[in-house]
């Protein structure tokens, strides 16, 4: 165990020594490859009160938006000089492929800008009150510390989202790292410490859902919880918050429809259906894993589908050339299997993949694969989130019987429309029930566009200005201009 990096917990400004530690595992050998710490609930408090003390403390209080933004722009640059760093530490913990954990990470440090740029456009705003002598303005102030639980997935993406906003409105932070793969948050402590926060702004733990998760989550200094991850889980952190009355946001994934119309670019549609369901493996919250595609070219479009899957190059994640590495975990390709097995029995039809590729086959990766499900709209990989590379393919034949399929489901997240036909693109938009909808295209994100969802998708909004607003609260200030005296309430005019 000496010979593996060690990472460590990031309480106050430093870097602190945890009483309990394991190895991570590269997914793609199977082999521990570094040290990470467990939080326990000493540790967890401790973060949650540095924060606290940092909120108060007059070198944060009284630090101009424009000094906040300064520090984002710099931790943003600081970010760019490492982001192959961190892109190799993401590629080894969680086994997402180089090329798209570097490419992701040089995007992220946009998003840090972007709320850097946004710290002193923050304005106030003067009312027309209906009483005479009063002059009454509104402030925008931080709401407080933030607890933000990031998954092993996308985590420095996911993280973005959460402490730009809350440290661009002049909030303070524990941010939760995953107890699966969480070394590229930890890693990513090195940067903030170098960037020059001052102590407590920026609290970073990984630690486990009893001793970490629920106490930075019911803590009574926490006022907002940001939270990314399962609903099993969200269930939980709104239990806890029911002891803070901490405001939440949620943004819990989906089971993604991508309606598919028969005047399509079929080759332009295939590589946006290949991007969104096989890129990261599978392993993203929007993953568009269900294919509505209209009988008339539903042949044409499964045959391209099943050709363009089976050409991906699969290989060890750390090498460029690799276009597809291995999911995170044993247990996610075991939860899979077993979905997929299920719906075969329930009647769906193997298009393509299906099972573990022979030459990884002791390893977690399973090939990209394609369930026709046509006849059997309630299979298992049609109902629920596997959060992996399989595709499951349903038929509809007018645009009401597409928009019924598309919204039969208990998330909202994200929708997909292909069509040539603007007018029907429109309608579609309108009808389809989720937080984001992509036409003639899959799965862009920008730090401008909001991003969430509806039902079991979580509700709040992480991107744009009003993500940055979310993590303020306004205040109303009320001024007498009058130099007569303040009545006797008790004596009657």
């Amino acid at each position: 165990m000496s010979d593996l990096p060690v990472f460590r917990n990031y309480i106050n400004g430093e870097f602190v020594e945890s009483s309990q530690q394991y190895e991570s595992i590269n997914p793609a050998t199977g082999l521990a490859w570094a040290i990470v710490p467990v939080a326990d609930k000493a540790e967890s408090e401790a973060a949650v009160e540095s924060a606290h003390r940092a909120f108060v403390s007059p070198e944060w209080a009284r630090m101009t938006a424009t000094e906040r933004g300064k520090l984002l722009f710099r931790l943003a640059d600081i970010m760019a000089e490492n982001s192959d760093v961190l892109a190799a530490i993401e590629t080894k913990d969680t086994g997402k492929i180089i090329r798209e954990t570097r490419a992701q990470v040089a995007y992220i440090c946009e998003y840090v800008r972007y709320f850097a740029g946004l710290a002193d456009k923050v304005e106030g705003t003067h009312l027309p009150i209906d009483k005479q002598d009063m002059e009454v303005f509104l402030r925008r102030e931080p709401i407080g510390v933030v607890a933000a639980i990031i998954p092993w997935n996308s985590q420095m993406f996911l993280a973005a989202t959460k402490f730009g906003p809350a440290i661009a409105a002049g909030c303070t932070m524990v941010m939760k790292a995953s107890e699966e793969a969480p070394a590229p948050l930890l890693e990513f402590a090195r940067l903030v410490d170098e960037a020059g926060f001052p102590p407590g702004v920026f609290n970073i733990v990984s630690g486990y859902g009893q001793d970490c998760g629920k106490v930075i989550t019911s803590h009574p200094l926490i006022s907002r919880i940001a939270f990314t991850g399962g609903p099993e889980t969200a269930r939980h952190v709104i239990h806890n918050s029911a002891e803070n009355l901490a405001d939440v946001s949620l943004e819990l994934g989906g089971k993604s429809p991508v309606i598919v119309f028969d005047d399509v670019d079929v080759d332009s549609m295939i590589n946006g259906i290949v991007a969104g369901i096989f890129g990261a493996t599978g392993q993203s919250c929007v993953a568009g894993s269900r294919l509505i595609v209209h009988r008339n070219v539903k042949d044409e479009i499964l045959s391209k589908l099943k050709a363009k899957a089976e050409s991906i190059l699969i290989g060890d994640p750390e090498l460029m050339e690799t276009e597809y590495g291995p999911l995170a975990t044993v247990a996610q390709v075991e939860k899979i299997e077993r979905i997929v097995a299920e719906s075969i029995a329930a009647g769906a039809t193997l298009v393509t993949g299906g099972k573990r590729p022979e030459d990884y086959a002791d390893r977690t990766y399973y090939l990209p694969t394609i369930l026709d499900c046509s006849n059997v709209e309630d299979a298992s990989s049609v109902t629920n989130e596997l959060f992996g590379p399989v595709l499951s393919v349903l038929t509809f034949d007018t645009e009401e019987e597409a928009v019924a399929i598309a919204n039969n489901t208990r998330f909202g997240l994200a929708g997909g429309v292909f069509t040539k036909n603007i007018s029907r693109a429109h309608r579609m938009i309108r009808a389809i029930r989720s937080g984001v909808v992509w036409v003639n295209t899959y799965r862009v994100i920008s730090p401008m566009a909001p991003f969430g969802g509806f039902g079991e998708s979580g509700y709040g909004r992480e991107g744009g200005i009003q993500s940055l607003l979310d993590y303020m609260r306004t205040k109303s200030v009320w001024i007498n201009t009058s130099e007569e005296p303040i009545p006797d309430p008790y004596k009657m005019r």
